[in-house]
């Protein structure tokens, strides 16, 4: 992939922000009296890598005007080294706009996480088109990589055509695109047709490409691997065949990945990756990783496959940096992984967690 030289963001995402609050001491929603809050979105969490290693990244998103929460988030953002640009809108009244709220505790042992997603309202839905200046954005400006969600992108027509222009102009202008399929049942329901017409079109201007079985399938009508074969050599050959069909129907695409995760107790997974690069397959054999909270994992290898491509490593350490800071993630309390530097990142790579003075 040729990545532009000169521009003013490294790597930009089109978001809708709002906050989790998380049970302190690992305890279930339903008997919890103290929380923790912090600022999050998906796609945030995906620039979170590079903005701790000192790239320049940038959230476009929209604001409640005059919200303690909106200042809440725009303060966190600037702690993470994330800048931001978006519309500020007036709330409208205790029932108008507001940020989405994820309630989530972590789970413990054999009682896994449980997620509440409350997005009455979410002032994110409003975003358009028209609240950014996209050829300043992408042509003036410059932009390296464009990271886009399917979680932003299926929220309502508005940020569907957000999504498709904000493609389009990276596009025009020489912007790598990287879509994260992230398909969600409730949200497509009753848009199946629409979204699948979304989702199709921005693949199709798509370089990087990710997702599970069920995200190609569901969100592309990509044709899913064969039934039969069992255990995980099966499991993984049955996605390559999957891919390489995908590769067809897309072939402006040039990189597809995905995590392979098997839950042994909420904190104790076997976490892998596999990653086809310019028709290259490489594989992250899974191998058991401890879990503080599994939250934000997947965002977390995406975190660090982008920040491997935008740094012009070979596709192999892009692989390997994705596989570690996605498991640096699940031992973070937060949904994202902050690294301190990038050697923090190879030494969980290399399995190495001996104290360092």
């Amino acid at each position: 992939m040729k990545l532009k030289k000169d521009a003013a963001v490294d790597l930009l995402t089109l978001t809708s922000m709002g906050v989790r609050i998380t049970p302190a001491g690992r305890q279930p929603v339903q008997v919890s009296a103290l929380y923790e809050m912090q600022a999050t979105s998906a796609e945030t969490n995906v620039l979170n890598v590079s903005a701790s290693l000192g790239l320049r990244t940038k959230a476009l998103t929209k604001f409640v005007a005059g919200s303690p929460v909106a200042r809440f988030i725009q303060g966190e953002l600037r702690k993470r080294n994330i800048a931001y640009e978006g519309q500020e809108v007036e709330q409208g009244g205790p029932w108008g706009f507001r940020h989405q709220f994820n309630i989530a505790d972590a789970g413990y042992g054999v009682r896994g996480p449980v997620v509440h997603n409350d997005r009455a309202g979410e002032v994110g839905r409003t975003i358009q088109a028209g609240d950014f200046d996209f050829d300043r954005i992408f042509g003036t400006d410059g932009c390296r990589i464009l990271h886009l969600s399917g979680l932003i992108a299926a929220m309502s027509r508005d940020t569907s055509d957000a999504c498709i222009e904000a493609a389009r102009a990276a596009r025009k202008s020489g912007t790598i695109i990287s879509f994260d399929l992230n398909y969600r049942a409730s949200f497509w329901k009753g848009r199946e047709a629409e979204l699948s017409a979304v989702f199709r079109e921005i693949a199709s201007v798509t370089d990087i490409l990710l997702g599970n079985e069920e995200d190609f399938q569901l969100a592309l009508g990509v044709k899913g691997p064969p039934a039969g074969g069992s255990g995980l050599a099966a499991k993984i050959e049955g996605f390559k065949g999957m891919i390489e069909e995908a590769a067809k129907a897309y072939p402006n695409v040039q990189v597809f990945a995905t995590t392979l995760r098997e839950v042994h107790s909420a904190n104790r997974h076997s976490w892998g990756a596999i990653l086809r690069a310019e028709g290259r397959w490489y594989e992250e054999a899974p191998r058991e990783i401890d879990v503080l909270d599994r939250i934000g994992g997947g965002d977390g290898f995406v975190a660090g496959l982008l920040y491997g491509i935008l740094k012009g490593w070979e596709a192999e350490k892009w692989l390997q940096f994705g596989w570690a800071a996605g498991a640096l993630a699940t031992t973070m309390l937060a949904d994202y992984g902050t690294p301190s530097d990038e050697d923090q990142v190879w030494s969980i790579y290399k399995g190495n967690a001996r104290v360092k003075r």
